[in-house]
């Protein structure tokens, strides 16, 4: 199959590093309607208290940081607004970011879920160091995850850390004492962070990462927002292992090529993620 939004040295750098960074992931139209649609959700949640909203399992779709004010924002999740944006929903279904992970992982290329995170300037959220697939273990490792620059991302304002070459190394535990934390150990994190990369770019720039990538992201120190629309998209013939932790009406929709009608399966070994009981697995990693 042609390659059809990478050239083949981009392919192979993702291949060799676990992550890749291309700026034009979605139109100029886009990327405004995307802005727009958050900005609106911001100005929404100055009227809430505590995280509200409903998603399709139940718990609540806009997660708000505990600082959170009416003056001070503090909304750093959404779960699935592909369910509740017709921008978020064309934006994962039919952009140049899907035909690069196309060309990563397709041709036949699945939707798993999607969220917005976000550390709006002064809030706290951080993302401690973790893999993605021991949350979402699939029958093979044949995902992606695109973090979509909706905001241009600094160095000062949060920036995704990543620690490139980190997956094909092993699957590294997210359990601890018989808690599930979200997060690796600290011993680990702490090697993590002396190796870590930075990954920056300009609004409408997407972030591909490989499922086992280590990563990891600090608050936001600046004036300037960090938000980023997360997809993560599987392989059609890797099956999930586990349920989807932010289910929504698009879970397996054929968003690239056709529905292959078969399973590919690699060996590996991992424990059973948690489900998320809260808001978010931010609740989760503080808890930790």
């Amino acid at each position: 199959m042609p390659l059809r939004a990478l050239n083949q040295a981009q392919v192979d750098e993702f291949r060799a590093k676990g992550v890749l960074t291309v700026e034009n992931a979605v139109t100029s139209e886009q990327l405004a309607a995307l802005r727009a649609e958050f900005a609106g959700w911001v100005e929404e949640s100055r009227g809430q208290s505590e995280s509200y909203g409903k998603a399709v399992d139940g718990r609540p779709r806009f997660d708000l940081e505990a600082s959170h004010s009416a003056a001070k924002p503090a909304l750093r999740r959404v779960n699935a607004p592909v369910d509740v944006s017709d921008v978020y929903r064309e934006v994962a279904r039919d952009s140049r970011m899907v035909d690069m992970v196309a060309d990563l992982i397709g041709p036949d290329l699945r939707y798993h879920h999607s969220k917005i995170n976000s550390k709006l300037p002064g809030t706290k959220t951080e993302v401690k160091w973790h893999q993605d697939f021991p949350f979402t273990p699939h029958s093979n490792p044949d995902l992606v995850t695109a973090l979509l620059m909706v905001d241009e991302v600094t160095e000062e304002n949060g920036p995704l850390e990543v620690v490139p070459g980190s997956h094909v190394g092993p699957i590294h535990s997210l359990w601890h004492d018989g808690h599930f934390t979200g997060a690796v150990a600290e011993d680990i994190a702490a090697d993590f962070q002396k190796r870590a990369v930075k990954c920056f770019g300009p609004a409408g720039s997407v972030c591909l990462m490989h499922t086992r990538l280590a990563h990891g992201s600090a608050p936001n120190l600046s004036q300037q927002p960090r938000t980023l629309s997360i997809t993560v998209y599987a392989a059609a013939d890797a099956a999930a292992c586990s349920p989807n932790p932010v289910p929504s009406t698009l879970d397996g929709e054929i968003v690239r090529g056709t529905e292959p009608n078969r399973i590919r399966c690699e060996a590996y070994e991992v424990e059973i993620p948690e489900y998320p009981r809260g808001a978010s697995f931010f609740l989760q990693q503080e808890a930790s």
